[in-house]
């Protein structure tokens, strides 16, 4: 693995030096978005279809104003952006902030996850989500009953939260508030009684110890370090004491990083900006910095780890 390690390492930089061209950047993450696209349609997943359902609400216009109202609603006028998060992420030169994104996210999943397991097509995003919580249902040793969703997003992994842990009170935390009027919208019949909270997970304005637990699924690969760092010692305050945090994403020893076709890993970092700060974190000494337990790291899919500590005094 050492010798993978070194090689993704240089394949890294050499990708950084093509990716510093701004045309090249712009062609990789205009070739990424479109190989999303069809991965998804060719899926059955609609996306095109599911995206002007979203906008129009089943009216005529192209963006229904009712999206305005309720971002209005939910934004935190007062918020200042970090500087991380103004980027571009994903392929829209908006990155997070913009009604693209927040309404494309859901099908972008199904088509990422595609082929974690070949048998599992589109329904690959709902197995993976699961083999998280298997594993949380697993460590957990007691189910909790206050959650913090770092990163909720759409409300995607809000929704298995509240189906693993029926009876926790739930919220959803993200930094973009498109996709939380997204979330509210998408889950208004099942989960009327989730809390959307618009921060940043490094400074979310919540009460001290007032979590039984916290999850951040699929989110820290999009960080810096300085704001991975940050975001552990936010979760640690906002944890009681003998509480726990969980962290599901890229597993940066699997052997799909290790085996990735230069052009393939192209596309990817072209749309994730800081993709190498995640792979070279050390998280177990990160974790144990911010006081919190060792790590416990368990594999819950081919592409995917599961790292999860308790908050110690």
């Amino acid at each position: 693995m050492a010798t993978s390690t070194k090689s993704l390492g240089l394949l890294s930089t050499l990708v950084n030096g093509a990716l510093a061209i701004k045309p090249l950047a712009n062609l990789a993450k205009t070739r990424a978005r479109a190989m999303m696209i069809r991965r998804a349609e060719a899926l059955g997943v609609p996306w095109r279809i599911t995206v002007q359902h979203l906008k129009s609400r089943q009216t005529a216009e192209e963006l229904s104003p009712r999206w305005i109202q309720e971002l209005t609603e939910i934004q935190q006028d007062n918020l200042t952006y970090p500087d991380y998060y103004v980027t571009s992420f994903h392929a829209y030169d908006e990155g997070n902030l913009g009604w693209n994104p927040a309404m494309e996210v859901e099908v972008a999943a199904q088509a990422v996850h595609a082929r974690i397991w070949p048998e599992a097509g589109a329904a690959g995003d709902a197995k993976l989500r699961q083999s998280y919580h298997d594993v949380l249902l697993a460590q957990l040793p007691n189910p909790p009953k206050t959650i913090a969703d770092l990163g909720c997003g759409v409300g995607m992994s809000t929704e298995t939260l509240n189906a693993t842990f029926p009876d926790a009170r739930i919220t959803g935390i993200d930094l973009s508030p498109y996709f939380l009027t997204v979330a509210n919208y998408r889950t208004a019949d099942t989960l009327p009684a989730t809390t959307w909270h618009h921060a940043a997970a490094e400074s979310t304005g919540l009460e001290s110890g007032s979590f039984d637990f916290v999850s951040a699924c699929l989110m820290f690969h999009e960080l810096p370090q300085s704001a991975a760092i940050a975001i552990l010692k936010e979760a640690r305050r906002i944890l009681r004491i003998g509480g726990h945090f969980a962290i599901m994403d890229m597993h940066p020893a699997c052997e799909t990083f290790a085996k990735m076709p230069p052009f393939v890993f192209t596309l990817l970092k072209s749309t994730e900006p800081y993709l190498d700060e995640y792979l070279t974190l050390n998280f177990e000494d990160a974790f144990q910095a911010q006081g919190f337990s060792r790590p416990q790291e368990l594999i819950n899919s081919p592409r995917h780890r599961t790292l999860i500590a308790q908050t110690i005094d």
